[in-house]
């Protein structure tokens, strides 16, 4: 179990370094795969949270309520919170809410969020 465990953490750490190593490497930057490498990475960090959280909560609740109680409260409280943040995310003005898309700007003179982009995208890989 112990070599097992190693490993795992061994692949995920070659898997950062050598992630970065392309990120640094690479002469040309393709802002569509570095866009969609870091929306992946973003869902499986998102998803890996989730169920954490989501099975420690359904423990709990389980022990708190019995086998049926503590698993309907848990996925009536998972889909409830889902809909509060859908209510409180249209109520927060679009020219605020980081969710909305916007106007892509042509491409070339935009220079300050291409910085951002890829300092985003280094900070990701460290």
């Amino acid at each position: 179990n112990v070599a097992v465990a190693f490993l795992i953490t061994l692949f995920a750490g070659l898997a950062t370094g050598i992630g970065s190593l392309i990120a640094f490497l690479a002469k040309n930057t393709n802002k569509k795969f570095l866009s969609i490498s870091l929306v992946f990475s973003a869902g499986v960090m998102i998803y890996v949270s989730m169920i954490e959280i989501f099975s420690k909560a359904k423990a709990s609740l389980v022990l708190a309520l019995g086998e049926k109680g503590g698993n309907y409260v848990t996925v009536i409280s998972f889909f409830a919170g889902m809909f509060l943040i859908a209510i409180i995310d249209k109520f927060v003005p679009s020219g605020e809410n980081p969710h909305e898309v916007k106007a892509l700007p042509s491409e070339g003179k935009d220079e300050k969020n291409t910085d951002a982009l890829l300092r985003t995208g280094v900070f990701t890989a460290l």
